[in-house]
């Protein structure tokens, strides 16, 4: 079909979580170079975020041609998604992968153009206060959770930092004092974390926003995740590990109550 005429569902997990992959395929003189070495690293990326083949490579390879049809310079984009299901961070069941391609006339860069380049710190992904759609990382955390029989994941970074869940925000309770990592761009700084530790402060609880170690947390005596859906949600193990009594501890439970009084407050 004509590329305008193309549409992508609202519920494709590639637009709403970046769950997906993609390939890019010059074609020179409407030759397309490289097509296999391109096709075989596009089943490499599927393998890696486990997404089934769409069609069967030599299939894939027929739809390039019949795109390229008469075009001498050209692009071929691919692009393969989990598919199209109901907003859930882990892998739906029975979903069929939506596979995209189309070509674009492409000109060739200008003869003897030199470059100009500027040097940026690569922290690919280090914006994690953003609320971006590039959500691939917290799809793959929590199907490895949902695969563990457990609720959800715990992001934890290579020096043993705790730093959120993978739709959640983290709290340890240690010593009656709350602790959570603080809201810079190693977290996503919850509208329900902001109204939790401010109902903490309120009840007397003491708020400390500071970074905080796995094995920290293991021997906490409470830990609990929020979230716009989760509330205030208990922990009763991590990794396997009960914390404090396995049970709503009482900060929780009073942190819980607290903010369903203020959702009655401000939502009658």
């Amino acid at each position: 079909m004509p590329l305008e005429e193309g549409r992508v569902p609202v519920e494709d997990r590639g637009y709403q979580f970046g769950d997906g992959v993609y390939e890019v395929i010059h074609v020179y003189g409407g030759k397309p170079f490289r097509m296999r070495q391109h096709l075989a690293r596009l089943e490499r990326s599927l393998a890696g975020i486990e997404i089934a083949l769409p069609e069967p490579l030599p299939k894939i390879e027929e739809v390039c041609r019949r795109l390229i049809g008469t075009l001498r310079e050209a692009s071929v984009y691919l692009q393969v998604t989990r598919g199209v299901a109901p907003r859930s961070h882990a892998f739906p069941r029975g979903t069929r992968p939506v596979f995209l391609a189309y070509a674009r006339e492409t000109p060739p860069p200008p003869a003897g153009k030199s470059l100009s380049l500027l040097s940026v710190l690569d922290d690919r992904w280090g914006r994690c206060h953003i609320k971006t759609i590039c959500l691939l990382p917290n799809v793959l955390a929590r199907q490895k959770a949902v695969l563990a029989g457990c609720d959800e994941a715990l992001f934890v970074r290579e020096d043993g930092t705790v730093t959120e869940g993978s739709s959640s925000n983290a709290f340890m309770v240690r010593g009656g004092a709350v602790v959570t990592h603080p809201a810079n761009n190693r977290i996503l700084n919850g509208v329900t974390r902001e109204a939790v530790v401010q109902l903490a402060r309120q009840e007397g609880i003491a708020v400390l926003e500071q970074a905080f170690s796995l094995q920290e947390a293991l021997e906490g005596d409470e830990f609990f995740m929020t979230g716009t859906t989760t509330e205030v949600g208990p922990v009763a193990a991590i990794d396997g590990k009960k914390i404090g009594m396995a049970a709503p501890g009482p900060v929780s439970q009073r942190l819980k109550a607290a903010f369903d009084a203020l959702v009655r407050q401000e939502c009658g």
